[in-house]
């Protein structure tokens, strides 16, 4: 494994641990040559799922990507990285079982947005107003209004 700070392909394993799902092992690993610190993950590989968009094109699921776009949404609050990677392992659970090879990015941003709004209606905020492309004032005071319908 490349040590993600020097490059170097060496490293050894200080510690291995299975994740609390029981889907992945996760492993501390110490450079052999800068004696850094890092952790990788080991999962099956499964089949991939296909990504449909927007407009039609589909592309392949990348948990990175979407990684990313709930990190941003939940920056500077209070949610951990176990958190995120928990939402993003019930997802790609969720659309596993379906069977379906394809799912629409549509039901994915639904389905990030239900767990987003479970742990921190912020974070909620930030993602919808991205992933519904608010126009203006007015229908992100109606999500607003919405959401604290669901509240009450």
């Amino acid at each position: 494994m490349r040590c993600f700070y020097c490059g170097n392909l060496e490293s050894k394993v200080v510690d291995s641990r299975s994740t609390e799902d029981g889907t992945a092992i996760r492993r501390r690993r110490e450079c052999l040559k800068c004696g850094k610190r890092f952790t990788t993950y080991e999962k099956i590989e499964s089949v991939p799922i296909v990504v449909i968009k927007k407009d039609g094109s589909r592309q392949a699921y990348d948990r990175e990507k979407l990684q990313r776009g709930i990190m941003n949404a939940c920056a500077s609050r209070p949610v951990s990285m176990d958190t995120v990677d928990g939402i993003l392992d019930k997802i790609e659970s969720t659309v596993h079982n379906s069977l379906e090879r394809e799912v629409s990015s549509q039901k994915i941003g639904e389905m990030v947005m239900d767990e987003l709004r479970k742990i921190d209606e912020v974070a909620y905020v930030r993602f919808a107003s991205v992933y519904k492309q608010f126009k203006d004032i007015d229908t992100f005071k109606a999500e607003l209004e919405k959401m604290m319908g669901k509240k009450n």
